[in-house]
């Protein structure tokens, strides 16, 4: 049985099994199961206390892992832009246009079909509360995909561009699309949004997406967390991380009793998760490195899934699972179907939840893991293919390579037996050459299915829209970088509506200079006087690169494309049409 057979099988058997479990079956209006996912960036498979780590605790995690079901295979991308494309559309990330973290690969396209499109669209109500980093311009924004209550941060962390001199304690988060000041701890904001909208949504299906920024870069915390992890000895870097997690820790508390106040808990599915491994150094439960890479320690993470109304707590399946799964199983909690022309890599795990189907009855199936540090993605680099059993991996830690197109020799490809080494020690490529050979078979396969889906392209911005007028241009978040080498190429954009567009560059106190912009060939040069910053010109409808720049007054264009700063930044605002 190929997989979309399987998928289709599973969905169909679950929705009469749900229905028959909440009485529908009967002629009742029983409301379908609330659903709460929580996903930490950057904590490790190690970072909890239920994980064996010794030197934090984390009793509300703890608690929840004992009353779950977890999936101790559950696998994600290497770093978090790919895995949240894939949680949202049960799709390979290189299928929705995010093949990255930034610089133009962390943009989802607007014809992906989200899960809260769907459970919107069922009748639910979705909210997200944390890190969305699947694109901060329309149409790939979380309210362009289907959530309707939203407060989130731009880009990849808060004080990053473009949200540059805030912090943890004093974030501009977004609040339905509008910049909203606030003082207080992000995680606490977060999960206090996600709580009032629990609250007033409790008589009604709601799906909470929160997507935490923590334990991710810059650490900040306050420090009667941090303090009893420095005191123990433990490094600084690490102290903060831990610090971080037992605030979230806390959380996850506080919204636990929510739950069990407001008499949602046994009717409410809660799922926690994790991005990709940790980053940097730490306990990580016996399994090698961590993020960015393909080995297990990068790319296997907690799951743990509570639904006293449905699923066992306190048990463990070590069946293979992933991202793409999410999407697909919460749809068919829901009772919804998958509409008919949506490609979906993802099964339904339900079956396996519910106890329908044995762990040993379970179907064999691959899951394919690759990341590049580009758009234009290379066979081969920065690979794992994972079975049951079995997993290979091609040249872990490559993902940096820009050069690496003529590199690759089957001879180093390494292979691993995870059922008795799961710590990855012994490549064992050498004793079993066949099973390196079809697996590489089957990722070919894969790859090529990849490249036909959209070429490696990226999802256009649209300009000009009543969405959203004027759009911010980041050129570290989202210009363009087809190789992971320096590029200055500009902005993949459509221009809606042509008509006359003021541009306006963020930059520098300059004595004069010139303006370029580059748009459907035609190369246009506009004076600035000196520390002037906009300009208006035509644009012409259409879509492709949009290519920006300051000339100084000698005519030498000034461009650090590793400038993580607002420098180069362009606000786009259409004026008229002409």
């Amino acid at each position: 049985m190929d997989r979309r057979s399987f998928l289709r099988m599973t969905t169909q058997a679950l929705t009469v099994a749900i229905c028959g479990a909440h009485g529908v079956a009967k002629g009742a209006t029983s409301k379908p199961p609330n659903i709460i996912l929580i996903m930490s960036d950057d904590q490790g498979y190690g970072d909890i206390g239920a994980h064996n780590n010794k030197m934090i605790r984390t009793p509300n995690l703890d608690a929840l892992a004992r009353e779950s079901l977890e999936m101790t295979r559950f696998y994600v991308e290497p770093v978090c832009s790919p895995t949240r494309s894939s949680l949202m559309t049960g799709r390979y990330h290189m299928r929705t246009g995010v093949y990255a973290t930034s610089r133009g690969g962390a943009r989802i396209f607007g014809d992906e079909v989200t899960i809260a499109d769907l459970l919107a669209r069922g009748g639910y109500r979705t909210g997200i509360f944390g890190k969305w980093h699947l694109g901060d311009n329309y149409p790939s924004r979380p309210q362009d995909k289907g959530f309707q209550e939203i407060l989130i941060h731009l880009s990849g962390a808060i004080g990053g561009v473009p949200d540059t001199g805030r912090s943890y304690f004093e974030p501009t988060l977004w609040h339905n699309g509008r910049p909203s000041p606030r003082k207080g701890y992000c995680t606490d904001l977060f999960f206090d949004g996600a709580i009032d909208f629990i609250t007033t949504n409790k008589n009604r299906s709601f799906f909470a997406y929160i997507p935490t920024n923590v334990p991710h870069s810059p650490l900040e915390v306050a420090e009667s967390f941090v303090k009893p992890f420095r005191n123990a000895g433990l490094p600084e870097k690490t102290a903060k991380i831990y610090g971080m997690i037992k605030n979230l820790d806390e959380n996850v508390g506080r919204l636990m009793q929510v739950l069990e106040s407001q008499g949602l808990s046994r009717d409410t599915i809660v799922i926690f998760m994790t991005d990709n491994g940790p980053a940097g150094n730490r306990f990580n439960n016996g399994l090698r490195a961590g993020k960015g890479s393909v080995y297990e320690g990068g790319i296997r993470v907690p799951f743990f899934v509570r639904w006293p109304r449905r699923i066992r707590g306190n048990t463990q399946i070590d069946c293979i699972s992933a991202h793409i799964d999410i999407m697909p199983t919460l749809l068919s909690v829901a009772g919804l179907q998958i509409p008919g022309n949506l490609m979906i890599d993802g099964v339904d795990l339900t079956p396996l939840w519910t106890g329908q189907i044995a762990p040993e009855n379970w179907p064999q199936r691959t899951i394919f893991i690759q990341l590049n540090k580009r758009i234009l993605q290379e066979r081969y680099q920065n690979v794992a293919v994972i079975k049951q059993d079995y997993k290979l991996v091609s040249y872990p830690g490559s993902r940096y390579d820009p050069e690496f197109a003529s590199k690759f020799d089957k001879a180093k490809v390494e292979l691993y037996d995870l059922s008795l080494d799961p710590g990855e020690s012994r490549n064992v490529v050498q004793q079993f050459p066949g099973i390196r050979d079809r697996l590489l078979a089957e990722y070919e396969d894969w790859f090529a299915d990849m490249k036909r889906t959209r070429g490696f392209q990226t999802a256009p911005i649209h300009l000009g829209t009543p969405h959203e007028n004027p759009s911010y241009l980041c050129r570290y978040q989202e210009g363009q970088n087809l190789t992971g080498t320096a590029s200055v190429d500009g902005w993949v954009v459509k221009v809606t509506r042509g008509g006359r567009y003021e541009l306006k560059l963020q930059w520098p106190p300059h004595n004069g200079g010139v303006l370029y912009v580059k748009w459907l060939g035609v190369e246009s040069r506009l004076t600035l006087k000196p520390n002037e910053f906009t300009a208006q010109l035509l644009l012409q409808a259409g879509t492709g690169l949009l290519d920006v720049g300051f000339l100084d007054e000698n005519g030498r264009r000034v461009v650090d494309p590793w400038d993580n700063k607002t420098r180069g930044d362009v606000i786009v605002t259409r004026l008229g049409d002409g």
